[in-house]
């Protein structure tokens, strides 16, 4: 995994802060479909790591932060940009499909 890791301590400069678009990963180590959908999100922050920032984001650690975001399957990934979720994508992808979800973002 080299997507790195966000907190509720963290969340404030590493999502809401952030410059560009940051797609946060919502998963937890129980979680099959989490685990299968990471390494693809791991290819695709590698092959545009100027357009877009992925992190991780483990629910439950961070149990107020999923119920903010009303996390209520995972895995789901949202993107952020200026503070605001721009998308929201439910459910482990195949990489086309993330990579055409998130088509805005990478251009």
């Amino acid at each position: 995994m080299t997507a790195k890791a966000t907190s509720q301590a963290t969340w404030e400069q590493d999502v809401l802060q952030a410059e560009g678009p940051v797609l946060v990963d919502f998963w937890a180590a129980w979680c099959g479909p989490c685990r299968m959908v990471a390494p693809v999100l791991d290819e695709i922050q590698s092959e545009n790591p100027d357009k877009i920032t992925i992190l991780k984001l483990n629910v439950d650690e961070n149990p107020d932060l999923a119920m903010k975001y009303q996390i209520t399957s995972i895995p789901a990934m949202k993107v952020f940009q200026g503070g605001e979720v721009k998308t929201t994508i439910i459910g482990a992808k195949p990489k086309f499909a993330l990579e055409q979800d998130l088509s805005a973002f990478l251009g």
